[in-house]
């Protein structure tokens, strides 16, 4: 039976929130950081971050390895958090999990997210490199009859595959779909799936972007297709991005400031469309963009280690590491861009928030 989603998460997601992706906190032998996993979640939260996105891809993969065994505690950990803000609020915050795997893999992990309150599950279908469109499918109705989904539509630069309209149309009519992260770096792939969406009938499928090298300007844009012989819009209401794991504060002032923009019908300004050009610019370098992103945790590490929220530049790779010439060119984002950073913000909060 397809599990469905509290009518409240449901509103806040598809009124748009800003959803950072949770980096790991380690010690520097590579055991959690539990004080300083939980400052990052409160820094977020305290940010005015909508919800959390734990055990995805700015989480690092290998928490799910046996010989590490993370991908329980950490998720154990985000919910305490998320448990102790929303004793404070109104409304309760997004409670978002990545899946991962096969479908044998994927459905545990999905039950375990389920079991721990979490909302919806963030499905990859990076394992599933060779499958059809009938098996992908089937896969994801396997997965969503335990846990509601937000698709995935990852890059192939760090692991995804390229999926056509035909499997987004079908992959739209899933009862279990409640929202999709858009991130495949690609203006034509964004927009077979939002047109996939549209043509499915689909208006309460959240739309999410991911796409790091486009994010207000995607916040902003009316995507306009024809449906029943009309003009029919739709828009992608909020971000779950690695980026928005740093300079948190700053990102969520950016989406509420697109919000303002659509909400107004107000047309976007030339200082608008150069913010979003630094956006892209701050974010090719703590991505690491020029070597293929192989620096891109590191990058999202170094700005909260600089900050004073995480210790070291300890990964559970040991080959991961910032690529040459990352850290002056994160030296140059600062200088050149003070107004993208919150660090003002985090050197007021952070004793607080790394209080045990």
């Amino acid at each position: 039976m397809t599990q469905s989603l509290p009518p409240i998460i449901r509103e806040t997601l598809q009124l748009g929130a800003a959803i950072p992706a949770h980096p790991l906190a380690l010690t520097s032998d590579r055991r959690l950081d539990e004080r300083r996993q939980r400052a990052l979640s409160r820094y977020y939260l305290a940010a005015g971050a909508g919800g959390l996105a734990v055990g995805v891809h700015t989480t690092q993969f290998a928490i799910r390895e046996p010989q590490h065994g993370l991908f329980h505690p950490v998720l154990e950990l985000a919910r305490e958090e998320l448990d102790r803000a929303d004793a404070q609020r109104t409304s309760p915050l997004i409670r978002i999990g990545g899946i991962c795997g096969p479908t044998p893999q994927a459905v545990r992990e999905a039950a375990l997210l389920r079991d721990l309150g979490y909302h919806c599950g963030l499905l990859s279908l990076a394992a599933l490199k060779t499958a059809s469109d009938d098996e992908l499918l089937a896969h994801c109705r396997t997965v969503g009859d335990v846990l509601p989904l937000m698709g995935f539509y990852l890059q192939p630069a760090v692991g995804g595959r390229i999926l056509p309209y035909s499997f987004w149309r079908r992959f739209a009519e899933l009862e279990s779909l409640v929202a999709i992260k858009l991130a495949p770096f690609n203006r034509y792939q964004t927009l077979d799936v939002i047109r996939a969406v549209v043509d499915a009938g689909r208006d309460d499928i959240a739309l999410y972007t991911g796409n790091d090298d486009n994010i207000l300007l995607d916040l902003v844009t009316p995507f306009r297709f024809v449906r029943n012989g009309q003009p029919f819009d739709r828009r992608i209401v909020g971000g779950l991005l690695g980026h928005w794991a740093v300079w948190t504060q700053q990102a969520v002032a950016q989406l509420n400031a697109a919000h303002d923009i659509v909400r107004t019908g107000g047309s976007m300004s030339a200082d608008w469309l150069a913010l979003a050009q630094q956006v892209t610019d701050a974010n090719a370098v703590v991505f690491d963009a020029a070597n293929g992103f192989a620096g891109c945790i590191a990058g999202i590490h170094e700005v909260l280690r600089r900050q004073g929220l995480l210790e070291n530049l300890v990964f559970l790779d040991p080959a991961e590491r910032l690529s040459p010439g990352q850290a002056a060119a994160l030296d140059r984002i600062s200088r050149d861009y003070p107004h993208l950073l919150d660090d003002e913000f985090v050197a007021t909060h952070r004793d607080e928030w790394l209080r045990r």
